[in-house]
């Protein structure tokens, strides 16, 4: 039988619940969670407006977008300054919308990113994972993928899954993610970025159960990787610059 950390709605409304109650803005760790597992929720529902002085790759898409819609015309940089405020006051203003230049649920839902907003704000649950399992997963895809392919950000989702329902890993998605030397972007402290659409997009895909490994536990790249023992694993699909493996 398959290892499962599926909560439902009842574990993400008792994580919202502890986040909300944690003293002196401290998350209380409910038992059963992690305190990795508290931290990202309060991460996701921290990330889920986006206003000046936010960074990161929710922004970049954002600044991408209204580039592209000709409202904004600075440098797509994933840092939320005064044109970035400027560019979606016009966006606001445009749609209808109030024109506060902050991005919230309405403004995320009329540049087409409801989806991300929904994540990263903890609304319910997709599937049987939580939202803070599941923005860990697209925290990590974009650690660890970002300049892959599109199907190879899904595969790494994918790989993390897999570990999930695999015995001989961690039963739950912060265990598989932070056991230790499991993930290079961990290691060196890019899994604290914040995940841009895409990466959402490919957690959502992994999760509603596309793999395109083929239930690969491993994956590398060959231009870097130093362990002689990883060469060894079996490979069943080669995608983007990884190699999956089992």
């Amino acid at each position: 039988m398959k290892k499962s950390i599926r909560r439902g709605a009842l574990a993400a409304m008792l994580l919202a619940g502890a986040i909300a109650t944690g003293a002196a803005g401290a998350a209380a760790v409910l038992p059963g969670h992690t305190a990795d597992t508290a931290i990202v929720g309060m991460q996701a529902a921290e990330a889920a407006v986006l206003k000046k002085g936010s960074t990161g790759g929710e922004v970049k898409e954002v600044q991408r977008r209204l580039k592209e819609w000709g409202y904004y015309t600075g440098e797509v940089d994933g840092i939320f300054g005064s044109g970035t405020r400027a560019a979606v006051v016009a966006f606001q203003k445009k749609n209808g919308l109030a024109a506060d230049g902050v991005v919230g649920a309405a403004t995320y839902k009329a540049l087409g990113m409801n989806d991300s907003y929904n994540l990263l704000a903890g609304q319910g649950t997709t599937g049987n994972f939580t939202s803070s399992d599941m923005y860990l997963l697209a925290r990590t895809i974009y650690a660890e993928g970002r300049g892959e392919p599109y199907v190879g950000q899904v595969a790494i989702g994918a790989v993390v899954l897999n570990r999930v329902d695999n015995p001989a890993f961690p039963n739950t998605i912060s265990g598989v993610v932070y056991q230790r030397h499991a993930f290079t972007a961990v290691s060196d402290g890019q899994i604290t970025l914040t995940p841009d659409d895409t990466a959402m997009r490919a957690a959502q895909d992994a999760v509603n159960g596309w793999d395109p490994t083929g239930g690969a536990i491993y994956y590398y790249n060959p231009a870097v990787a130093t362990s002689s023992w990883i060469f060894g694993r079996q490979t069943i699909a080669v995608i983007g610059k990884h190699v999956f493996a089992i």
